[in-house]
């Protein structure tokens, strides 16, 4: 079992025939996931061609989902068009919405988020990597051949670890890894992630990536003592980073002792998670885990 995304997720990709698209459909459809159109305004009744399969190009998202019954969109527009991009994908009421693109301004992510709050579809992003249910499905550009699959959930702010951690546990696999994004607004948290590993009887242990500023972390280490039973092991980024200095993600700004790694740190150990000091240590740690649990 996954979360959010497995085999019979039909993915329509938003922007599919920019370059950005077009070189990461190619790698979603490398890597297992059906692919069943691309949106692009202006471009509809046209196709591209991948792996000798040409894949239908729509004007709107509306009429990708009526011809194809896709119920996820995975989003690569310039940042300039992304709010209009989400927003259509949203009233075409697609149920994932996989939003990778960069520096989108932050009242454009608020307008959308609102949207999509009072919708009953999920956004994923932005500032993302996407997720990915090795062996099932990949939503955005998550490397495939990093892992493979098995029953370790992943939740990260940081697309990089979310590599790494993939990597460093891939004899393990993992059931989905997602990677939420780094900026001050997201539209799925560490928390709705947690309740979802939580509820999925083919994860057995979870991973939680955070980072310096903001205080979602500190919020997950009070869900996780309330209502996680599932062993959590967790790393922060940003152990060495100056005070008041803002260190990569927009959303990672640290004031004083709030939103500093060692804050988060000693917040998430006294719920109970054991929080590794480098991405390294945070898989051996896992990597107990996950052994005792096999033994066992």
């Amino acid at each position: 079992m996954a979360i959010l995304l497995d085999s019979k997720s039909k993915i329509l990709v938003q922007g599919m025939t920019g370059s950005e698209g077009r070189k990461h459909t190619q790698r979603m459809i490398m890597s297992g996931s059906r692919i069943v159109g691309g949106v692009t305004p202006g471009k509809g009744g046209q196709s591209v061609l991948f792996e000798e399969d040409p894949v239908p190009v729509f004007n709107t998202v509306a009429e990708g989902r009526e011809a194809t019954g896709a119920n996820v969109s995975v989003i690569f527009v310039p940042a300039a068009h992304t709010r209009q991009a989400v927003l259509e994908a949203l009233r075409a009421e697609i149920e994932l919405i996989v939003c990778i693109t960069e520096g989108i301004p932050v009242g454009d992510t608020a307008e959308f988020f609102a949207e999509v709050s009072e919708s009953g579809s999920r956004l994923i992003g932005p500032n993302c990597p996407g997720l990915i249910s090795p062996g099932k499905s990949n939503a955005g550009i998550i490397p495939a051949n990093i892992t493979g699959p098995g029953r370790i959930g992943l939740v990260s702010k940081s697309g990089t670890l979310t590599y790494q951690m993939m990597y460093e546990l891939r004899d393990f696999g993992f059931s989905t890894a997602v990677g939420i994004g780094g900026d001050p607004i997201v539209g799925t948290s560490h928390i709705d992630c947690l309740e979802l590993f939580q509820n999925d009887p083919e994860t057995d242990a979870i991973v939680m990536i955070g980072e310096i500023g903001g205080d979602a972390e500190e919020r997950a280490a009070e869900y996780i003592a309330h209502h996680v039973t599932k062993p959590v092991v967790g790393y922060v980024a940003g152990f060495t980073a100056p005070e008041g200095k803002t260190m990569g993600h927009a959303g990672a700004i640290v004031s004083g002792s709030a939103g500093t790694a060692q804050a988060k740190k000693e917040a998430l150990e006294a719920a109970g998670v054991l929080v590794g000091r480098s991405p390294s240590e945070t898989a051996a740690l896992m990597r107990e885990i996950m052994q005792g649990l096999q033994a066992s």
